[in-house]
Parts: C-alpha cells; sequence; structure tokens
C-alpha cells in the first residue's frame, strides 16, 4: 500500500511539473494543481486526458 502511495506521489509531483512548464495562462495553471492537490487521483486522470500539456495529447 506504501509503494502505491508513492507512486501516486510521484505521479502528482510530475503533473505538477510538467503544468507548471506548460504554456497556459497562469490561472488554468492554478486550477489544474490545485484540482491534483485536492483530489489526486481523479485530478490526475482529468490532466492525463484533457491538461495543458497533457502527455496524451502529443
Amino acid at each position: 500500500m506504501k509503494l502505491l502511495g508513492l507512486v501516486l506521489l510521484a505521479a502528482a509531483i510530475y503533473a505538477i511539473v510538467m503544468i507548471v512548464q506548460s504554456s497556459a495562462e497562469t490561472m488554468a495553471k492554478v486550477l489544474w494543481v490545485v484540482l491534483i492537490l485536492i483530489v489526486p487521483l481523479i485530478g490526475l486522470i482529468i490532466w492525463a486526458i484533457m491538461g495543458p500539456g497533457s502527455p496524451l495529447k502529443r
């Protein structure tokens, strides 16, 4: 169970770094980061599908 938590933490950190480095507007970046911090698993899934600089959009 601890490994799953570490994987989720690593994925959240990766997502936040990618959001900050993206060319999206500042308010959009803030909203994405807040979403990931409040609901990490769901926020990561939504970000992967719809977020700025999303790896799935490339």
